[in-house]
């Protein structure tokens, strides 16, 4: 679980982890080997063979030579050498280095059996190398850079990293080339289902990711042709039952029985209501274009046509909310939710709020309200708590279904819960 909270979301991230963790592990592993071996040997020769030559100075100037040793180490063996009487002992013996050369210098020196230091702190001027030869008498030697330090090694790693480099940068561009389908995939899936008239996916990448991309056109095509039929349906009844209802709502006026009367007409207002959600899903299912919407605005427009002679309204608004969408579509969505709380209480409270995410719009009322767990069955087509309760307000089931329909098309959401004034709390959250 905790190493899961490192793991990139995206699949180019976790593409790039597959391909660059076990690099860097062969690069360490080569590393490591080869520091075992070949960088190790290398420093262990190099250090016997200076002290090897310095082991010859020393032989030299115990048998008086000094001028040849100078002679010879200057020349043969690449070093310079100085004899010096009383030298400081502390100052000249306190000197100690720590790593792989320095540990490699000290065990070929301690074979030589003579007190010694060196110094190890300014390697490209050379190292510097003190040997006690007698009670007051130092030999200074200052061996090149290059009889101890072997550059061989560190081209090789180097080549080894720029060669691993440039293999991560190949594979990451040659990864984001393979995963810029499904990135267009995403993105015009995501716009299809949100309603909106998406382009055909071009088929592009490896076989798999073709596949998919047709597979995806061909589920386009057939969602297309599906709605069109539906709608050209539900337009097609509609308009073939209100020439029949019209003219039952004429004879109608002319029966004598009240009470057959009242019955009729409620049954009448009930498939005239059905017809009219007809109409308006057919109409949510139109083309619109995007727009920019002021949701205080459209707010305002559907309140100004609210009759508050006989109700209570409150509408509180802390910022001005924009958001793209398709203004009618969203103007009838919340205009159903709206009616929903009108038809069934007296007071309704409206307030929009604004966070990192989106907007905010709530609706409550302090009519009876909807049990909780009809929450989500009052979204399903046709459903109603009171059949008949519905038949005397003149509503059909899809209210909010087409609702809920609208508000997830703008990649929002509603949701439904109790209110703090008794009633209905209607949450409608949008992005901005």
């Amino acid at each position: 679980m905790i190493l899961k909270k490192f793991i990139p979301q995206s699949l180019l991230g976790r593409s790039i982890i597959i391909i660059f963790v076990p690099i860097i592990v062969l690069v360490l592993i080569t590393s490591i080997i080869f520091y075992q071996t070949s960088w190790n040997i290398i420093s262990k020769r190099l250090t016997q063979s200076v002290v090897a030559d310095i082991n010859v100075i020393v032989k030299l100037i115990e048998k008086d030579l000094e001028f040849e040793a100078i002679q010879i180490a200057r020349e043969d063996f690449k070093m310079k050498i100085r004899i010096k009487e009383n030298v400081n002992k502390n100052n000249n013996f306190a000197k100690k280095q720590r790593g792989i050369l320095s540990n490699r210098l000290r065990q070929a020196l301690v074979e030589l059996d003579i007190p010694f230091s060196y110094d190890l702190s300014n390697i490209d001027e050379g190292v510097q190398i003190i040997l006690q030869l007698k009670e007051n008498q130092y030999l200074f030697v200052k061996v090149d850079k290059d009889r101890l330090y072997s550059e061989t090694a560190f081209v090789f790693l180097l080549w080894m990293i720029f060669a691993s480099i440039l293999l991560l940068l190949f594979s990451y561009f040659f990864m984001n080339k393979q995963i810029r389908p499904l990135k267009r995939l995403s993105i015009i899936a995501e716009t299809f289902g949100r309603g909106l008239d998406a382009p055909e996916l071009k088929e592009a990448g490896a076989s798999e990711i073709r596949q998919t991309a047709n597979a995806f056109n061909q589920m386009r095509t057939r969602i297309k042709r599906f709605l069109k039929q539906r709608t050209d349906m539900l337009a097609g009844v509609s308009h073939d039952l209100r020439t029949p209802l019209t003219r039952m709502k004429l004879q109608l006026s002319l029966l004598k029985d009240e009470k057959a009367k009242k019955e009729l007409e409620l049954d009448i207002n009930e498939m005239t209501a059905m017809l009219d959600s007809y109409v308006s899903f057919v109409r949510s299912e139109a083309p619109e274009p995007i727009e920019n919407i002021n949701i205080n605005k459209l707010l305002k427009d559907i309140i100004k046509n609210i009759d508050l002679n006989n109700f209570k309204l409150k509408f509180l608004e802390k910022n001005i909310i924009k958001t793209s969408g398709r203004p009618i579509q969203l103007k009838r969505a919340i205009q159903n939710i709206i009616d929903n709380s009108l038809r069934y209480s007296d007071e309704l409270y409206i307030e929009i709020l604004s966070n990192d995410d989106g907007c905010i719009l709530i609706i409550e009322d302090n009519g009876p309200g909807i049990p909780e767990k009809n929450y989500e069955d009052v979204f399903k087509p046709f459903f109603s708590l009171d059949p008949s309760r519905n038949k005397l307000k003149g509503e059909s089931g899809l209210g909010l279904s087409i609702t809920r329909d609208i508000i997830r098309s703008h990649g929002g959401d509603i949701k439904l819960s109790k209110s703090n004034y008794g009633g209905l709390k209607s949450q409608i959250e949008l992005p901005i």
